[in-house]
């Protein structure tokens, strides 16, 4: 009986990009041993038409056909004589690519239950030089916060005090609401609802009709006499 030989993927060279498969790592590898550089360079194009067809790609069709360039110039190991459509070679150096830096919000640490929009309000507020636009914008930011305040922790009373004190440290003394002054927080309010008594009953447009309750003395019997 004639043995028979396995090959497993231990004794195969290591895949450098797994998610393309040995097969694509193959036909790089065959494409770097290609003598003819017209043949080399359509058998490259052909080659990046099966890994797009493997790999699902966003909107922006050319960013995802130059990151297919890159992952066939890292599989090749940079040792390929193929030029990329944008003509830009990768190299080792570019092909790491090194996102920008995103600025988060510093975080508030003892108020962080207002949130960083809270903040936002306060260093625009701040900015203001009219002194009446900037202490009614101060009142709405602490209505704000209180309705906040409430929301982070409805079991918990908080008084007016308390939000402007924070108010005035969250602003570092610039922003400092009279303590007459009261905040009524702000609510769900439809732009057409209109307020009518409790004891109001719909009726047609020009209607205007209560429904009041009966008494003795205004009701009239109908009953004929």
């Amino acid at each position: 009986m004639q043995d028979v030989h396995f090959v497993y993927n231990t004794s195969l060279d290591e895949l450098i990009m797994p998610e393309y498969g040995r097969m694509v790592q193959d036909l790089v590898l065959h494409c770097k041993a290609i003598e003819d550089p017209k043949y080399r360079q359509s058998f490259a194009e052909t080659v990046i038409e099966l890994m797009q067809i493997m790999t699902p790609y966003n909107r922006n069709f050319e960013e995802h056909r130059k990151k297919l360039w890159h992952h066939f110039f890292r599989i090749a190991q940079y040792k390929i004589d193929v030029i990329p459509p944008t003509g830009i070679i990768p190299t080792p150096e570019n092909d790491i690519i090194i996102p920008e830096k995103i600025e988060y919000p510093h975080a508030l640490e003892r108020n962080r239950h207002y949130g960083n929009y809270v903040n936002a309000m306060i260093q625009k507020a701040i900015t203001l030089e009219d002194p009446k636009k900037k202490m009614a914008f101060a009142v709405i930011i602490a209505s704000y916060m209180k309705m906040a305040f409430k929301n982070w922790n409805k079991e918990h009373y908080v008084s007016d005090e308390i939000i402007k004190e924070d108010l005035f440290n969250m602003s570092k003394g610039v922003l400092e609401i009279p303590e007459e002054t009261v905040l009524e927080v702000a609510t769900n309010y439809t732009r057409h609802q209109k307020i009518r008594p409790n004891n109001y009953k719909g009726g047609g447009k020009n209607q205007k009709h209560y429904n009041k309750p009966r008494n003795k003395s205004n009701f009239k019997s109908r009953r004929p006499q």
